[in-house]
Parts: C-alpha cells; sequence; structure tokens
C-alpha cells in the first residue's frame, strides 16, 4: 500500500522525524564516541528514510541497530532512543507511503488480462 493524501503526507513527516532522530540522537550520546564510518552510515541511513527508498528495510535495520545499541552501549537518555526504535517499528510496518521513491518504484500497476485467442477457435 502507498497511501496518499492527509496518510501520505503523515508517513513523510514521520519519515523525516526519524531520520532527523537517527542524525541528532545516533552516535552523539553513545560512549565512547564513534568514528567517521558510524557518522557515514547514519547518514546514509537518514538519507534513504528521507527519500523513502527500501523504506521497510532501512527501518527495520535501524530499529534492530537501536534496539542493540541500547543493549551494549550506554546512553545519555535511552528513552529517546527506545521512542526512535519504536518509530522505526512503525516505519516498517506501514511502509512508505505515496510520496517516496518506493512508491515511484514499486507502486501501483494496472493489469490488463487478455483473453487467449487460441482457445477460442476451439
Amino acid at each position: 500500500m502507498f497511501p496518499a493524501g492527509a496518510p501520505g503526507i503523515a508517513l513523510l513527516l514521520l519519515r523525516v522525524s526519524l531520520a532527523a532522530a537517527i542524525l541528532d540522537g545516533g552516535p552523539g550520546c553513545l560512549t565512547p564516541a564513534v568514528g567517521p564510518i558510524i557518522w557515514v552510515a547514519l547518514a546514509a541511513q537518514s538519507l534513504l528514510l528521507c527519500i523513502g527508498f527500501m523504506t521497510p528495510v532501512v527501518a527495520v535495520i535501524n530499529c534492530a541497530l537501536e534496539l542493540l545499541s541500547l543493549l551494549v552501549a550506554t546512553h545519555a537518555d535511552m528513552r529517546i532512543i527506545a521512542m526512535s526504535s519504536l518509530n522505526a517499528a512503525a516505519i516498517a510496518l506501514l511502509g512508505p507511503g505515496a510520496y517516496s521513491l518506493d512508491a515511484r518504484l514499486f507502486g501501483r500497476r494496472l493489469i490488463v488480462f487478455r483473453s487467449d485467442r487460441r482457445s477460442d477457435r476451439a
């Protein structure tokens, strides 16, 4: 499903909100400090969420990484990470919406069934 209208805009806002939460609360709250590779990975993940490309896959990966970071690392505010992982789970279950690259690539298709002319002759 790729809902349009108000639900599609709400999904777009949810994706952008999660991308901002990833960049804001991601490596900044981890102790010890993380390297530039993690920053690049989080920026790429945020970009993919904003444009809506492979949204369910990226959201599941984000949810798993955030839950893993809750278990492994110490956070300044665990509530932010928990809410961000819940938002990622919601996006993974709801999908990207109509205003995404996924909708353009894998959106609704018109399927036309044609009758087989050879079976009509018999």
